[in-house]
């Protein structure tokens, strides 16, 4: 029995700048120090951040008079930012360039009096940012539409067929899509608006992680996903392992490891673009622990 690493696994670049942004702001500020929602959805590292002074803000609450606010990687609507600076919040901007970027696309487009597809969970911090940029440009009447998967493609494009059938369509997807769940929504959208505008804004971090994953597959016979259950791009990890027919957990800690790993002899391990080097780590040392209970070392 042995475990192989999947060759692309830590922090993603997005991840690391802001949980660095957080630890050097808490490092200066000794007070009144948030983040808008969790800063990343990993346990591990939120619990270090909360022994740093650093609170998390959720949706509704107000931050204390002077404080500091931390924005997370996937970015906050311009309406929000807004209103913390309306507020007198100081902001700390620690959204992923390549987010950035997706605002910036979504913004140009929005002007320009396109209709906007955004392929991805509606209720992800990343699109329910991007929407508030689709929305935010007041002098147009822009739809903007949120896509999880070819069903909702079809029911969209039906709908705004209907309201406007000559309408310009951009669709622009979440960072952290499978490229063939985005081109799978592109094609759908196509049926309605051939002259669809198709703006890939998948981070190659994204793709790199699912190509090693996929390539892991192959000499594996059960594979374990490190990260948390609300990270998006650990979840689709998750899903594309099953979907290659091979056996697969999502594990947030080394207590999560199901009992049937010791059955297999080549053990997976991926890992999600929000796990730190220290739970992959933690969890490979489990699962060698179990390794030498089964060999009776």
């Amino acid at each position: 029995m042995t475990v192989i690493r999947t060759s692309v696994s830590g922090f993603c670049m997005g991840v690391r700048r802001a949980v660095n942004i957080a630890m050097e702001t808490a490092s200066v500020e000794n007070h009144n120090v948030y983040t808008l929602g969790p800063l990343i959805h990993n346990k591990k590292v939120l619990d270090e951040l909360k022994a740093k002074g650093i609170k998390i803000l959720d949706e509704g609450e107000v931050a204390a008079p002077g404080a500091t606010v931390i924005i997370r990687a996937h970015g906050i609507a311009p309406q929000i930012a807004e209103n913390l600076n309306s507020m007198g919040i100081k902001i700390i901007d620690a959204t992923c360039p390549k987010v950035k970027t997706s605002q910036q696309k979504v913004k140009e487009f929005a002007e320009k009096g396109y209709m906007i597809f955004l392929a991805g969970e509606k209720d992800h911090g990343e699109i329910i940012s991007l929407k508030g940029f689709a929305e935010s440009f007041k002098s147009s009447d822009i739809s903007c539409y949120v896509i999880a998967d070819q069903a909702e493609a079809e029911k969209a494009g039906e709908e705004l067929i209907n309201l406007k059938p000559d309408a310009n369509a951009v669709l622009l997807g979440q960072t952290t899509i499978s490229k063939d769940e985005f081109d799978l929504i592109g094609t759908k959208i196509k049926e309605f608006f051939p002259s669809l505008e198709i703006i890939n804004t998948i981070c190659n971090a994204t793709i790199e992680r699912q190509d090693a994953l996929r390539e892991l597959a192959g000499v594996v016979d059960a594979i374990i996903i490190a990260g948390g259950n609300d990270s998006a791009n650990t979840r689709r990890l998750l899903s594309l392992a099953q979907s290659l027919g091979i056996p697969a957990w999502l594990a947030e800690s080394s207590q999560d490891l199901p009992v049937e790993i010791k059955s297999y002899n080549k053990i997976g391990l991926a890992a999600g673009a929000s796990a730190p080097d220290s739970l992959i780590n933690e969890i490979e040392d489990e699962i060698e622990e179990a390794i030498y209970s089964r060999q009776g070392c």
